[in-house]
């Protein structure tokens, strides 16, 4: 079946069921991976890379098979996985359900029950945190990583890339800390995740960038990113603070240590608006590439109906370009 309609048929999904309340799968791999980690772990990379591989690797050859089951009865079973799969690894509506409650508690004045919703989110100290700029640098990033990536891999690799695609990232946002504990063992989880992000990161930046200040972003891009210490959410969050015309970054303290990070973006830092404003630049996202990737699906099949000469077409091109 072409990719488009699951695609679609998957966001739908998304957008009116959300995340699983119970029994999330991510759950049980949560639990597998805490299992693992406790026969497997040594400050060392080649233990984390069989970690990584014995987890990551049996779903997606089992996602591989399913997705391609032979027969009728099997076509169907395919086709309802697949919206599965990447139902399982999209997070657009969760993010808003995550989020939104920050901006109604910071609207009513309810500064601890913001806090609080805030520090669900993001690893840093929650009596420290910047309340509006945690939550609009949690929504940019979060696009990227719980929405773009998911959609770009299924688009690319079908359901078992979405599935690779979200477990990889399940195990960088368990092992993929500079810490001590993590910095060898965490390796290979972090650079997978790393690996399969960056070009989807780089589509979300520009997509940041075509929705809002495009211009001012594609600046932020280019100067600010470098100096962010992730290859992919530098990107990915200062396209996104210019494009909204908000400043991000600057100092965060994560378990009772203090970071210097670099400024993001331009203008005030973010008020309980922007991070609304954020949500809607995700969601006009997906839109966007939900209207780009149906057009040239309908373009391809389009060309494909048509038969075309390719010998006419090739004598053509030598004839006219390239004699």
């Amino acid at each position: 079946m072409p990719i488009f309609p699951l695609m679609l048929a998957a966001v739908a999904l998304d957008w009116l069921l959300g995340e699983p309340r119970r029994r999330h799968p991510l759950a049980g791999f949560g639990w597998l991976a805490a299992w693992l980690e406790r026969r497997l772990y040594a400050p060392d990379r080649w233990r984390g890379i069989v970690a990584v591989a014995l987890l990551v690797l049996p779903p997606t050859w089992l996602a591989a098979e399913l997705a391609e089951l032979p027969g009728s009865w099997g076509m169907a079973f395919s086709t309802g996985f697949s919206i599965w799969a990447l139902y399982f690894a999209l997070g657009h509506k969760s993010l808003h359900e995550h989020v939104r409650p920050i901006a109604a508690a910071l609207a009513r004045g309810d500064e601890t029950a913001a806090r609080a919703a805030t520090a669900r989110i993001v690893s840093r100290d929650a009596e420290t945190l910047e309340i509006a700029p945690a939550a609009c640098e949690s929504v940019l990033e979060n696009g990227s990583d719980g929405v773009f990536g998911a959609l770009f891999w299924f688009l690319v690799a079908g359901a078992p890339g979405a599935v690779l695609y979200r477990l990889a990232n399940t195990l960088d946002a368990t092992w993929g800390y500079k810490t001590p504990r993590y910095l060898e063992f965490g390796w290979a989880a972090a650079n997978l995740d790393d690996m399969l992000g960056i070009v989807p990161a780089r589509l979300t930046a520009l997509t940041y960038a075509i929705l809002g200040r495009t211009r001012q972003a594609l600046d932020c891009w280019r100067e600010q990113a470098p100096a962010w210490d992730s290859p992919n959410a530098g990107p990915v969050m200062a396209a996104g603070a210019g494009a909204l015309g908000i400043r991000l970054g600057g100092p965060a303290r994560y378990q009772d240590e203090w970071h210097e990070r670099p400024p993001l973006g331009v203008g005030d830092p973010p008020v309980t608006a922007d991070i609304e404003r954020a949500l809607a630049l995700v969601r006009h996202g997906v839109l966007l590439w939900l209207a780009v990737i149906g057009l040239g699906a309908a373009a391809w099949w389009g060309l494909k109906s048509q038969k075309p000469d390719w010998n006419q077409i090739l004598n053509f091109l030598w004839e006219h370009l390239l004699a």
